[in-house]
């Protein structure tokens, strides 16, 4: 297997596992959705610092849930055609579509940086502590 599609499965790997798609250190949340600025093993900034990055990994999260409906709404037309139950199909495609994004959130933050990992790789910059929050450390603000 060539080295860039190892990279790539490495990243995902790690980034399925809720690890630093670079280095796979952990914990990378300190709750279920709160993202810790930095990794605590290798401290590359997790939020790369471009305009718009969130939208990326709020992305997967809105494909995954609608992935996620489709696959279950279309499974239980499947299995239960003539007759689907379309109440329950209405009224549990509305749960799946609030419970999902829920389920998935840490893992569409983690999976869109290994994305963006596989098309721009880490920069020295993305390593750089902020001074302020050099000095705030320090001072046991």
């Amino acid at each position: 297997m060539r080295t860039s599609a190892r990279r790539m499965l490495t990243l995902f790997w790690r980034a399925l596992r809720l690890r630093c798609p670079n280095c796979g250190g952990k914990p990378l949340f300190t709750r279920w959705v709160r993202m810790r600025a930095r990794c605590p093993v290798c401290r590359m900034r997790l939020e790369r610092g471009e305009e718009g990055y969130q939208v990326g990994s709020y992305m997967f999260n809105i494909v995954a849930a609608e992935l996620i409906f489709a696959a279950t709404f279309l499974a239980v037309v499947f299995l239960t055609w003539p007759t689907p139950p379309w109440d329950e199909l209405l009224y549990g495609g509305l749960a799946i579509m609030v419970i999902a994004p829920l389920l998935f959130y840490p893992y569409s933050k983690t999976l869109f940086l290994a994305f963006d990992l596989v098309f721009r790789p880490p920069q020295p910059e993305d390593f750089k502590e902020a001074r302020g929050a050099i000095m705030a450390s320090h001072s046991g603000c």
